[in-house]
């Protein structure tokens, strides 16, 4: 049997050392290029978009005044509807601008393609004055000084769209800055020297040590604080975390031994970075993390940072159980809660 072996020579292709401009595509014309009635409906389109933006602006500052937040009410409703109108006004304000540039952009502007060749960063005084130029080029392709209502739109919409930030800033640059109110919480003994019991929240009721499981977390908050004729300020500040854990797992030191009871520790729920609220627990690690900034917090440490911008630990809320084994606050905490502060003292 015989085998034939053929040789085939491969053929080379040189590739060439520049390629031909396709150059670009034919140009489509769009439908208001050539319908005037198309163009003119463009342009009432971005006006009403604009409109719509100054209506929510203004809706966002009529909301901040016509619902005003009442902390002595005892209620989380108005908070809540002011929240949700000014959020949305301002919402909306700024995505109206937006959305109404985009749409002015690629309905009446130019959109012919343009090829700019290649060079060097740094220009002479021809390129730069051509630049000027193109700019100029520019603001006379979006037609603004023949669009009067566009202007007057996109103008107001500019200008009232910073304002639902404004307002409110302004609004309570006068307000109570008395940093001192950071120092005493709910948890304080009362004048009969009463201790407080521990709570959930926000079901205000109270916890015995028995109900809280190793690995279990619960909000809390002082036994009936909704009936403190300041109950949101108060609330604010008092609010905690309460977490079992094993025993051997904690690491306290000689002067903590006694805040905590049979695993179960307690710490102030108000981050000590910029007070945001720490509500996230890892199980596995005993980590409590803010979502805010990701600072995370040890609860077997003392609840000391071990991650993010966080400056200190988290304060910790010593407790003990009363005779009907229902958790306690044995006295305020030990230091301010929040965030840092020049008057700051422990």
């Amino acid at each position: 049997m015989t085998i034939e072996h053929t040789d085939r020579s491969t053929d080379v292709v040189e590739h060439p050392e520049q390629f031909t401009n396709p150059g670009l595509p034919p140009h489509r014309p769009r439908l208001g290029d050539e319908d005037p009635k198309a163009n003119k409906l463009s342009e009432r389109i971005v006006l009403a978009i604009f409109t719509v933006s100054v209506l929510a602006s203004i809706a966002s500052i009529v909301g901040y005044f016509a619902i005003p937040v009442d902390p002595e009410a005892g209620s989380m409703g108005n908070t809540r509807l002011s929240t949700i109108v000014i959020g949305v006004g301002l919402g909306l304000g700024m995505l109206g601008i937006g959305v109404a540039a985009i749409h002015w952009a690629k309905s009446l502007m130019n959109d012919h393609d343009k090829v700019e060749e290649r060079h060097e960063i740094a220009g002479d005084e021809e390129t730069r004055g051509t630049a000027v130029e193109m700019f100029n080029e520019g603001v006379r392709d979006a037609s603004i000084a023949r669009r009067p209502l566009l202007k007057g739109a996109v103008g107001g919409a500019l200008a009232l769209a910073p304002l639902p930030f404004l307002v409110p800033l302004i609004g309570n640059l006068g307000g109570d800055w008395d940093v001192s109110r950071f120092k005493r919480t709910a948890w304080a003994p009362g004048d009969n020297g009463d201790r407080v019991y521990l709570a959930t929240d926000p079901t205000n009721r109270r916890i015995k040590a028995a109900e809280v499981t190793v690995g279990s977390l619960f909000h809390v908050m002082p036994w009936n604080l909704p009936e403190h004729p300041n109950y949101l300020d108060e609330k604010a500040k008092a609010v905690v975390l309460l977490v079992r854990l094993d025993p051997q797992d904690l690491k306290e030191t000689e002067e903590r031994a006694s805040w905590s009871y049979d695993g179960i520790v307690a710490y102030s729920k108000i981050c000590t970075h910029v007070g945001c609220p720490v509500a996230l627990y890892e199980r596995e690690t005993h980590h409590l993390l803010c979502p805010c900034h990701q600072s995370t917090f040890d609860v077997t440490d003392e609840a000391k940072v071990v991650f993010g911008p966080a400056g200190r630990a988290l304060p910790q809320l010593p407790i003990d159980v009363d005779e009907n084994g229902y958790l306690v606050a044995q006295r305020d905490f030990d230091e301010p809660i929040g965030p840092s502060f020049w008057e700051r003292e422990r």
